[in-house]
């Protein structure tokens, strides 16, 4: 459920969230790395089909989030890469909603950046083994990240919402360790056919 959906939070979270994304997503277009877009458009397809194939879990469902690897591949390029797909998958198949989706790209945006300001300056020298750990790490803390931002979005609307929040963030348990995996093989992967991709010791830090 990383798709909220509309008509569950509360008007201040709502608005909070917007803003919020808002901000995010004009700070990210001022350091927009022009080189970045073709990857970009690579990832947030990525994003916008894995998104689609969610597997039943307990009372909700999940699918793969990938922020962690876009944080560490696009840096802030990962925001607005993230607010296209999300806003196509709620225009072209209604997940999430329209009143919710600046709450949706936050929580999903800002654990990129974490995992793009702590761990992206890392590949620079990185070998294949340390490149693999770097990857598992960011698969992993993005999607706890994004299961506490959701956890917190539904407690702040209503404390009601506790024990189902209580239970969804489980279902992001054996997420996170899928993420790690996908993400430390597709990093590894990349930084052996095409070692170019991934950022340099250059890498500035969000």
């Amino acid at each position: 459920m990383a798709h909220i959906p509309d008509g569950v939070l509360s008007a201040p979270i709502l608005i909070g969230g917007a803003l919020a994304s808002a901000g995010l997503l004009v700070a990210a277009l001022r350091r927009l790395d022009y080189d970045h877009l073709p990857q970009a458009a690579v990832l947030s397809a990525a994003f916008f089909v894995s998104s689609l194939i969610s597997v039943p879990l307990g009372p909700s469902s999940v699918h793969l989030l990938l922020n962690g690897l876009m944080g560490l591949l696009l840096g802030w390029t990962a925001v607005p890469a993230l607010a296209v797909a999300l806003t196509l998958q709620v225009v072209f198949f209604g997940h999430g909603g329209l009143t919710s989706l600046g709450v949706n790209v936050f929580n999903l945006a800002l654990p990129a950046l974490l995992c793009s300001r702590i761990l992206r300056p890392l590949l620079g020298g990185a070998g294949p083994r340390a490149t693999f750990w770097i990857g598992a790490a960011a698969g992993g803390l993005a999607v706890l990240g994004t299961a506490l931002l959701l956890v917190l979005s539904l407690v702040l609307s209503d404390s009601a919402f506790l024990p189902a929040a209580q239970v969804l963030a489980l279902t992001y348990v054996p997420l996170a360790v899928v993420e790690t995996l996908v993400s430390a093989t597709v990093l590894t992967f990349l930084r052996r056919v095409d070692p170019d991709s991934l950022p340099g010791p250059e890498a500035s830090h969000v």
